[in-house]
């Protein structure tokens, strides 16, 4: 199980990242389920990690206008596993998105401190 906090009205949760050089760095990411990727960080983030380009794709964003993004490969922990997962490069803050919540279970107690979990099915 994967557990996290509500902040400031928010649900996150903290994955922890391994580095092309093998080392690893924790990020706080939001759950966002209007975003049906996997995960979003900041373009300086991802240039610091050094993560791979993969290639361009475009997205529609919520004003439905298409803008063209950098997608990045990685290696997250989730749930204590390692798993390849596909990093947008955009935006000033992490988000998770839904197509790392498949065959999954989110709990969310929606007050300040509230328990966030993630649970396969």
């Amino acid at each position: 199980m994967i557990s996290g906090i509500v902040t400031n009205g928010q649900a996150t949760i903290t994955l922890r990242f391994l580095l092309p050089n093998g080392s690893t760095v924790p990020i706080k990411f939001v759950i966002d389920t209007g975003f049906t990727g996997e995960l979003c960080l900041p373009l300086e983030a991802v240039s610091l990690m050094g993560l791979i380009f993969r290639h361009d794709i475009f997205a529609n964003l919520a004003d439905s206008s298409e803008v063209s993004l950098p997608l990045h490969e990685a290696i997250v922990f989730w749930d204590g596993v390692e798993r390849d997962v596909l990093v947008i490069a955009t935006g000033r803050r992490p988000l998770l998105g839904t197509a790392l919540l498949d065959e999954q279970e989110l709990v969310i107690q929606f007050t300040e401190g509230g328990l966030v979990t993630i649970d396969e099915l």
